[in-house]
């Protein structure tokens, strides 16, 4: 049975940031996600990890100037220094929540870009390597480019070849079903062939990112997939709620409380 994981970035925007975690395991998830944490101090976001029983599934390495369009900065060659910083400002908080995993954002530059190409290898090795003591996965995700345009890494198929090229024992593939079925289509024959290299999975509807549970995709079919590929990480729930948070979980009813 797939383990699921809140998205506090998207879920649970009735409440403050960090009662999103009290909300989130009182509606039966076992484990949290988000885009960022570094708004709150370490300590604060493991003391809700703690008292909810919560496991902290993944979050997103500092991304730049969110707010002024910057979506990371791992391919971009003049952006390295703040790559390395962006580094050293995750850490705490990766000691902090017992988070395994981390997406690094590649940023916005153009895949075929020679420089940006060499800047990305660059950037994924010396991520890995950073983490790599603390046993720590470095994720990187193709991202559509309806949602964000002009993003670097924006194919499936590419990403699954590189981490395969690179044999970076701890780096790995977040696929995020949304942005493949938009990119590429032909889910399930993806989920197949890139499942060893896939770290964390997530998941929304498409094409409205609501709720998994209509639409294009047929969840309950990908959800059993999971169990016959056997794989044992987290899904992250990372959808915009059609209305209340509560009021669209009915289709995780049938997992709430699942734990390893």
């Amino acid at each position: 049975m797939p383990r699921f994981a809140a998205n506090l970035s998207l879920m649970f925007n009735e409440h403050a940031f960090l009662d999103r975690f009290d909300a989130a395991a009182a509606a039966g998830f076992t484990a949290v996600e988000f885009l960022f944490p570094y708004d709150h101090r370490p300590d604060d976001i493991a003391e809700r990890l703690r008292r909810n029983n919560l496991m902290q599934a993944l979050f997103n390495l500092p991304p730049g100037d969110w707010a002024g369009g910057e979506k990371g900065f791992a391919a971009r060659p003049d952006k390295f220094e703040d790559l390395q910083q962006s580094l050293h400002t995750a850490l705490p908080y990766v000691l902090a929540t017992g988070v395994r995993r981390v997406h690094l954002m590649a940023g916005l530059a153009d895949r075929h870009d020679g420089a940006a190409a060499l800047a990305f290898r660059r950037s994924l090795a010396v991520a890995a390597h950073f983490f790599a003591p603390h046993g720590i996965d470095v994720l990187i995700e193709p991202l559509n480019q309806r949602d964000v345009p002009g993003y670097f890494l924006d194919d499936f198929g590419f990403a699954h070849d590189l981490i395969r090229e690179l044999q970076i024992p701890n780096l790995m593939l977040q696929f995020d079903v949304y942005h493949c079925q938009i990119l590429h289509g032909d889910v399930v024959m993806r989920l197949r062939e890139m499942m060893p290299t896939i770290g964390h999975i997530q998941i929304a509807s498409v094409p409205s990112r609501h709720e998994p549970d209509g639409e294009e995709l047929n969840y309950p079919f990908l959800f059993a997939e999971l169990d016959r590929l056997g794989y044992a990480g987290f899904v992250g729930a990372e959808y915009r709620p059609r209305g209340a948070t509560l009021d669209g979980l009915g289709w995780f009813a049938p997992f709430a409380g699942a734990r390893m």
